[in-house]
């Protein structure tokens, strides 16, 4: 069945990544700078011996660095529950001329930490209230994709690329 949906849509099952014709990034880096003069500095390392993430912010007030490792997963082995699996996790705060310290990780259950199942609840179910506010909205999700898009023209041309120029009214 997964085979025959290639005539469906398009998505050529069971090819080598490293393969001819193949051009999906597999490391890579963005800086975006904003309006507001706040900078994202985006780095992508693909088929690294871990899987997970590192997000750090720099303010005037200090540093927060979320440290996250997730299970290695592969889909023809082990258990679904097994997929984005936490194995490690911190949140470290380093205040400006303080004492840096460790905040508790609260995670739920489900995969990515217990990230899942609210997303997919937002997106197929009844949506909660979020105390955090969050669940981002549509317009998040296309300025999201027009970064990503902004990003992979730069790095076709070398050149910056202003998001609002790609937005046609």
């Amino acid at each position: 069945m997964y085979l025959d949906a290639e005539k469906e849509d398009g998505y050529q099952r069971d090819q080598s990544v490293f393969g001819d014709g193949i051009n999906i990034e597999d490391t890579l880096g963005v800086l975006v700078t904003y309006k507001n003069k706040a900078i994202l500095n985006y780095s992508l390392n693909a088929y690294l011996p871990w899987e997970g993430y590192l997000v750090s912010f720099n303010g005037t007030k200090g540093r927060i660095e979320v440290r996250i490792r997730e299970q290695s997963y592969i889909n023809s082995g082990g258990s679904k529950d097994d997929e984005g699996k936490v194995k490690e996790k911190s949140i470290m705060v380093m205040p400006m001329f303080g004492q840096p310290y460790e905040v508790e990780v609260v995670e739920g259950k489900g995969g990515h930490g217990g990230g899942d199942p609210i997303l997919l609840q937002d997106i197929f179910g009844t949506p909660v209230e979020d105390e955090f506010k969050r669940a981002a909205s549509h317009v998040d999700g296309a300025m999201s994709i027009l970064t990503g898009i902004a990003g992979n023209i730069s790095l076709n041309t070398g050149q910056a690329v202003k998001v609002d120029e790609l937005i046609k009214f």
